[in-house]
């Protein structure tokens, strides 16, 4: 998403992502800390638990053989795209075999790359919601969040025949007022355990170790692909994972064989 830590995005973004770093980097940045430190934010439940409370006679979903039950899953999620970096980043995700799931931004993103939108489904990723101008939405009046969120939701369906089930509210500010509106438009929010902080950097190397230094069983990683260092990192980070021992799977995927629930919060 573009993430708790990251400035408004509703400014142009430049090639770089330098408009992404401007005056409210600081204070994003010690929200972030604040939703990742548990000291503050929205009661979350984790893919364990979802798979615990789920039938034992549903069968998981599965990429390839892949059942989060047995074995150590991990999921990489990208933020804020489409961009210029997508189709590169999607063939890497092809020639390693790894799904991903992509909270997408409408404005200037969907909307200028729809192309990228349909290949990320056609290609069995989860392709999510990260709102249309990546407002923040506990700032809004309720008739406002959800044209943020039901605008994202159009496009990708009409793009890819299937409606978004999953969102991700931008720097990952919620609350009750958004939980119930997710709820009515029948949208999960998933947050993430995993962050790089790839809007601060371009170096590629320190993305990525500051992912593999966070990882764990079950984690949800947090980078984006609009910025210059984070993709060239991808490879890197698929790489140290599966020697690991961890295998790629999609949000849905880690919570399977249950599901997210509208309303609900997932970390």
């Amino acid at each position: 998403m573009y993430s708790p830590g990251m400035p408004s995005l509703t400014k142009k973004m430049k090639k770089t992502g330098i408009a992404f770093r401007t005056a409210g980097t600081l204070a994003a940045t010690a929200a972030l800390t604040l939703t990742l430190s548990g000291c503050s934010g929205p009661d979350t439940t984790a893919p364990s638990t979802v798979r615990a409370r789920a039938a034992t006679d549903v069968q998981a979903a599965r990429f390839g053989t892949v059942d989060c039950r047995e074995v150590k899953c991990i999921a990489l999620t990208f933020d804020a795209g489409p961009s210029e970096h997508s189709a590169r980043l999607l063939d890497i995700l092809d020639e390693k075999q790894v799904p991903a799931t992509f909270f997408l931004l409408g404005k200037r993103h969907i909307e200028k790359y729809p192309e990228l939108v349909r290949r990320m489904a056609d290609e069995g990723h989860e392709v999510a919601s990260h709102t249309w101008d990546h407002k923040i939405l506990t700032r809004l009046r309720p008739e406002e969040i959800r044209e943020e969120l039901e605008r994202p939701n159009q496009e990708i369906e009409r793009l890819t025949g299937r409606r978004p089930t999953l969102m991700r509210p931008p720097q990952g500010r919620t609350d009750d007022t958004v939980h119930e509106i997710c709820r009515e438009l029948g949208l999960a929010e998933v947050l993430w355990s995993v962050t790089a902080k790839d809007y601060q950097t371009t170096d590629s190397d320190l993305i990525t170790r500051r992912v593999l230094a966070q990882a764990s069983r079950d984690g949800i990683i947090l980078l984006h692909d609009i910025y210059d260092g984070t993709v060239p990192a991808v490879p890197g980070i698929i790489d140290a994972l599966k020697e690991r021992g961890y295998v790629f799977v999609t949000v849905p995927q880690l919570l399977a064989p249950g599901k997210a629930e509208p309303g609900k919060v997932y970390r």
